[in-house]
């Protein structure tokens, strides 16, 4: 079965819903996340989760550029969060061009499964914390730009606004 996936941005209601688990561990859950990470690298993206490309399930990969690839989360959920705290510059690719500094946890505690569907369960610190508290963000309807002050979302308003109306015409003129 071939799924076609395209990029959603800001605005899009998929970006706000919460997603999924997944059940099924086959060939489709495969090809759904092949095409995620070919979709990743086009768009030059640190992790990408499914609702960013239409798909309501709680899958994301990331690629944290430590050498070892791309690697693909199914059903993960975030059970520990480090009081100690980092602050960095996030983007995202559903949000186009706009960047902010979000505090996240600098340790997480993280179980997931593989495409296979083996469980793990890891502690994970540093960059890869940050891409997967974002990715995993996703997979419950929040977005980066939720984290930060409402004072600077207000700035952000026209930019957002113009993301949503681009989105608008380029679902529209899809069909």
């Amino acid at each position: 079965m071939v799924i076609e996936m395209k990029l959603r941005f800001y605005g899009d209601p998929v970006l706000r819903q919460k997603s999924e688990k997944i059940t099924a561990f086959n060939n489709e859950l495969h090809d759904i996340i092949e095409e995620m990470a070919t979709i990743m690298y086009k768009e030059d993206g640190a992790g990408l989760a499914a609702p960013q490309v239409g798909l309501n399930k709680q899958i994301f990969i990331e690629d944290d550029n430590s050498g070892t690839g791309w690697k693909a989360f199914i059903n993960p959920e975030i059970t520990y969060f480090s009081e100690e705290k980092d602050v960095a510059e996030e983007g995202c690719l559903s949000i186009p061009d706009i960047f902010e500094n979000v505090e996240r946890s600098k340790t997480i505690r993280l179980t997931y499964q593989t495409a296979d569907g083996i469980r793990h369960d890891e502690e994970i610190s540093g960059y890869l914390a940050r891409i997967i508290q974002h990715e995993t963000d996703h997979l419950n309807g929040v977005l980066f730009i939720d984290h930060i002050s409402t004072i600077k979302r207000r700035l952000l308003k026209k930019r957002l606004d113009a993301i949503k109306e681009k989105a608008k015409e380029v679902y529209k003129n899809a069909g």
